[in-house]
């Protein structure tokens, strides 16, 4: 669950860095109760109560991050490269890291073929990337609104989708599922490219031009904070190496 979307900025913002510290711890101990229960025969309940909660407020944050890191260096970038260079940084970031997806699909494939990881959020990431640098210009009033109305179209969208089930996987990428799928980890751009267009919208307001356009205590120093903070910023290694981990775990376990 995770891409250091920032793409090294040499500014960062530890606010942002934090809570995406905070969404991956919150979405790897997820992972790793949902593997205890489907490969070592634990029952924990994961569809309703704190557990639920826990694993949608890490896939919602993540995600939604991705899309304002994206503003962040779109707004930097653009200052030293332009036209095809320019999309050329997001294409070869996308493609990278959807590369990478696909590596942890086939780990998980060799460790349990039945959960499978066929569009996990490596995968959804990757592909958003470059899907969404048309809606990275889109600064003003206008392009603001379209990135906030359409995002919530998909979102929306992504709640019928998910109820349609077909024979086919080859459209699980934007959500329309086989009959009896399951996997550690599905993100179809239906509808989480939506979330990503709303934190293209939310980065624009609230850091237009790259900068914070609000007040915020700098408690960056605090041990909590930092520890946060330098997980966020790992959080594409962090993400890569957990799954093997804790499957091979559970393995042991059970």
């Amino acid at each position: 669950m995770a891409s250091n979307a920032n793409f090294r900025n040499s500014v960062r913002f530890f606010e942002i860095d934090a809570l995406r510290g905070i969404a991956v711890i919150a979405m790897i101990a997820f992972h790793f109760l949902f593997a205890l229960n489907f490969l070592a025969g634990y029952s924990f309940e994961l569809t309703s109560g704190i557990l639920l909660l826990m694993g949608r407020f890490a896939a919602i944050a993540f995600i939604f991050l991705v899309g304002i890191s994206l503003t962040l260096s779109y707004n930097r970038t653009k200052k030293h490269k332009h036209g095809i260079d320019l999309f050329c940084k997001y294409l070869s970031r996308g493609v990278w890291i959807f590369f990478l997806g696909l590596i942890i699909a086939l780990i998980t494939f060799l460790f349990s073929p039945q959960y499978t990881v066929f569009f996990g959020v490596l995968q959804c990431i990757g592909i958003s990337i470059i899907l969404a640098f048309p809606f990275l210009a889109f600064k003003f009033l206008k392009g603001r609104a379209t990135n906030f109305f359409l995002g919530w179209i998909i979102i929306i969208a992504g709640f019928f989708v998910s109820g349609i089930l077909i024979q086919s996987p080859w459209l699980l990428w934007i959500g329309l599922r086989p009959i009896g799928f399951q996997s550690f980890d599905y993100f179809p751009l239906f509808p989480w490219f939506g979330l990503v267009l709303l934190g293209i919208f939310a980065g624009n307001v609230f850091y237009p031009d790259g900068k914070r356009s609000f007040l915020l205590p700098n408690i960056q120093a605090n041990p909590l904070i930092a520890f946060f903070s330098f997980l966020g910023r790992h959080s594409l290694i962090i993400y890569f190496l957990h799954f093997p981990v804790l499957i091979g775990l559970v393995k042991l376990l059970a």
